[in-house]
């Protein structure tokens, strides 16, 4: 899913109907997701590396630190090099497992998903039990209870106010999907929407959140401004992407054009392909569907809308028109489905107006100005220090606005984020070592008096011995 770190923040007055259905659960730090996202950190799978929850991932080192050598870890390294495995394939395949880690439904070359393919995918679960028993997870599991137990705690705020009854209305899908909030302890930043989709014609909703901010004691918290548009954002998915998965073919021209006008920065956020980006165009607009449904403050919703375009959404206000214009006929629409051939005739239209949009988002978005403590490319940064702040022209709220470049090794460790009251300069807490090269990029957010259109600020420094 995304290369990025995942920050997201987002001072919401939230209106909202709350739990009208029965239709998810309470959050759940989940044994598949956990095992499986232990496994792939040992295969060193860059986006299961992040240690920002340290005291978790110390207790991981500590448990499976030996068993690196393991089977699954070569057979891990070997997908990964031959079939690009990573990111949501990972949770894709643990949430078509049951918690004795056999299937759920019959593997294919498409399910759990084409980087698997049917015999990797059934040869992975026999390693996998094999995993779980020679490295004694059964134990790792039961001593982390408590832990698990107070993380699921923290997140029942989120879970409380979250309209699941919304998405069956919106999208017209009859209301028999089973939704469940899974927390990620050991996935890094990233968070996945995995639908399930079972034989008998039942749905499983999966909205599997990371975790990327701890408090001063180090545990994992899930502030409702960090996370609440993102789980909105992730069962979003389950209601999208298969849509355009069976029938691309109205779709392909113009999401092409659309791609090539943005396809570096959606290749920076981790996003190789038109039809990912058509996806994740349609989950974007749905979000601020949502927020506009349920009442936030006009201010929150062009933050929102803002933070799209500098991601490279450049139609995204178009986009969301046609969502609107699709809710208001539903007489006509029944459902999202029966609204898809007009979207492939918008689509047309957004593909024309693609240079205008880059044109017009280029005098709305945010620019980099300067940073707090020091002047970028300085080489004498004092190694101690905890915080980076980066200012803006004008208020800017962002998810993913930060990029590491291809050197990992060069990218900051971040402990968290935060923004100043007026919303001009973001406040990066990070954990600097002595006599280190750093990089990192923020995603569109060059200075108009450098003369570029849509590209990557860098940020390089050094710090001192």
């Amino acid at each position: 899913m995304k290369k990025v770190l995942i920050i997201l923040i987002c001072n919401l007055t939230i209106i909202c109907r709350g739990q009208e259905s029965n239709m998810i659960e309470k959050p759940k730090v989940d044994k598949r997701i956990e095992i499986i996202s232990i496994a792939c950190r040992l295969a060193d799978f860059n986006e299961y590396q992040p240690d920002i929850f340290k005291v978790y991932v110390d207790k991981i080192e500590s448990h499976y630190g030996k068993h690196k050598p393991h089977e699954l870890i070569s057979f891990l390294k070997k997908l990964r090099v031959e079939r690009a495995l990573g990111y949501d394939a990972v949770p894709f395949l643990a949430v078509h497992l049951d918690d004795d880690f056999n299937p759920v439904i019959p593997f294919t070359e498409k399910v759990p998903g084409g980087r698997w393919g049917k015999e990797n995918a059934y040869e992975f679960v026999e390693l996998l039990k094999k995993f779980y028993d020679e490295t004694n997870s059964e134990e790792f599991l039961e001593s982390n209870k408590q832990l698990f137990a107070e993380a699921e705690n923290k997140f029942l705020s989120i879970f409380e106010k979250l309209d699941t009854q919304w998405y069956a209305d919106f999208y017209g899908t009859p209301a028999n999907e089973e939704f469940k909030l899974i927390i990620g302890l050991g996935i890094g930043g990233s968070n996945y929407g995995c639908p399930v989709n079972f034989e008998n014609g039942k749905k499983q909703v999966n909205a599997i959140m990371g975790t990327w901010k701890t408090d001063d004691s180090g545990m994992a918290v899930f502030p409702m401004d960090d996370y609440f548009p993102t789980v909105v954002h992730e069962f979003n998915h389950s209601f999208v992407n298969y849509l355009l998965d069976k029938n691309p073919a109205p779709f392909k021209e113009n999401g092409e054009k659309l791609y090539e006008a943005v396809k570096q920065k959606m290749k920076n956020g981790g996003y190789n392909h038109w039809k990912t980006v058509l996806n994740e165009a349609l989950v974007r607009a749905a979000v601020i569907k949502y927020m506009k449904d349920h009442n936030f403050e006009d201010e929150k919703i062009q933050l929102e809308i803002m933070e799209q375009l500098n991601r490279g959404f450049i139609w995204i206000e178009d986009l969301v028109k046609k969502l609107e214009l699709y809710d208001s006929q539903r007489g006509k629409y029944p459902n999202l489905k029966s609204f898809m051939p007009e979207l492939a005739r918008a689509y047309k239209t957004f593909a024309d107006k693609r240079n205008l949009y880059i044109e017009l988002n280029e005098d709305k978005k945010s620019r980099f100005v300067s940073i707090g403590e020091f002047e970028n490319g300085n080489q004498t940064v004092d190694a101690a220090l905890k915080q980076i702040t980066i200012n803006f022209d004008r208020p800017f709220r962002g998810s993913q606005f930060i990029r590491p470049g291809e050197d990992m090794a060069t990218f900051p460790k971040i402990i968290g984020l935060r923004y100043s009251d007026d919303n001009k300069s973001a406040i990066i807490e990070v954990d600097l070592e002595k006599d280190k090269k750093y990089i990192f990029y923020l995603i569109g957010l060059v200075p108009k008096s450098e003369g570029s259109k849509n590209n990557d600020q860098e940020i390089r420094f050094k710090t001192s011995e």
